[in-house]
């Protein structure tokens, strides 16, 4: 599976954004999907998952309560909705695939997916 992640900017402290990640391939439904993000420094991290069918989801614990993951597999679409955006969110972020299988929870590390986007930068202000 091929994906594009598109939806970053420029937002101030409090805002939100959607990030967006368009996929190919006609197995979508077969994958379980992520986000992670890097900021500069620092190493890839894990955001959010989602399951196949998108019942199941988990997030970190960084922005549990803020961001929701979501998936329509008839569009090959996945997203991002982060709310009360912090300094902190400031990262590029990548959306990721991969046939697992097991609980999501368990698929927090990038080591995990095998196919990755091209990221997209989010940069949050004061």
């Amino acid at each position: 599976v091929q994906l594009q992640a598109s939806g970053g900017g420029l937002v101030q402290a409090g805002g939100y954004l959607r990030l967006s990640c368009a996929a190919s391939g006609r197995t979508f439904s077969s994958y379980v999907l992520a986000w992670f993000r890097r900021a500069p420094g620092k190493e890839r991290e894990f955001v959010a998952a989602i399951s196949r069918s998108g019942i199941n989801t988990n997030y970190a614990n960084s922005v549990k309560g803020r961001v929701t993951i979501s998936r329509d597999n008839a569009k090959n679409m996945l997203w991002l909705q982060m709310n009360s955006l912090k300094l902190e969110d400031t990262a590029v972020y990548y959306c990721a695939a991969e046939r697992a299988s097991g609980p999501i929870a368990t698929l927090t590390h990038e080591s995990h997916f095998g196919s990755w986007g091209q990221g997209t930068q989010v940069t949050v202000s004061s």
